[in-house]
């Protein structure tokens, strides 16, 4: 009894080894990635900001789905929403507040693959200091060696997200909805295998 179970352990021990081994590093491509949001004005219309300072990485097996070890850092002060006074308001206390709050984060441990090519990822997003989870829809888009310069492997992938602003008290214009409180998130990636 005692040599099976050894045995048995022996064999668990082995296959998450492997399991482990197989999983890659991947890292955001700065030059090929956007994480950018739209949040309603006044019912006119929407509004589109990009953040253009980031870094992130994930562990993933291509075969499995498996995915771990997702963080993401933004530097809040690279909003750019293409109007330099709005640009300004949006990085003061009114909205990110980027001198006491410089970083937006988001970590997760794991995601959940709802077919080949799809899944969902829920970690914990934090902005101003505030943590909530988010689930981010992701598609899959392309795995392949990359064409150009180097031979790495990379995963080209879609993801969005909403929240409501004001979860992370950001709660300016939202009572007299001069600036919608739900917001749109949208990130197109290329991630380069780095292991």
């Amino acid at each position: 009894m005692m040599r099976t179970l050894l045995a048995t352990m022996a064999f668990f021990a082995t296959f998450t080894a492997t399991a482990q081994a197989d999983m890659a590093r991947y890292k955001l491509d700065p030059e090929h990635t956007a994480i950018y949001f739209t949040v309603d004005h006044i019912g006119f219309a929407k509004t589109l900001g990009i953040f253009t300072d980031l870094d992130g990485s994930f562990m993933y097996d291509v075969d499995t789905q498996e995915l771990g070890d997702v963080a993401v850092t933004i530097n809040a002060a690279s909003v750019n929403t293409f109007n330099e006074a709005r640009d300004g308001h949006v990085r003061n206390r009114d909205f990110l507040n980027t001198a006491e709050h410089p970083q937006i984060t988001f970590v997760a441990s794991g995601g959940t693959p709802v077919s080949d090519m799809s899944g969902t990822v829920t970690g914990d997003l934090t902005i101003l200091g505030v943590t909530r989870p988010v689930t981010l829809d992701v598609t899959l888009n392309k795995v392949a060696d990359y064409p150009f310069g180097h031979q790495h492997q990379v995963l080209g992938l879609s993801m969005t997200a909403t929240i409501q602003r004001s979860d992370f008290g950001m709660t300016y214009a939202v009572a007299n909805e001069l600036v919608g409180d739900e917001v749109s998130i949208n990130i197109e990636t290329e991630a380069m295998k780095t292991d």
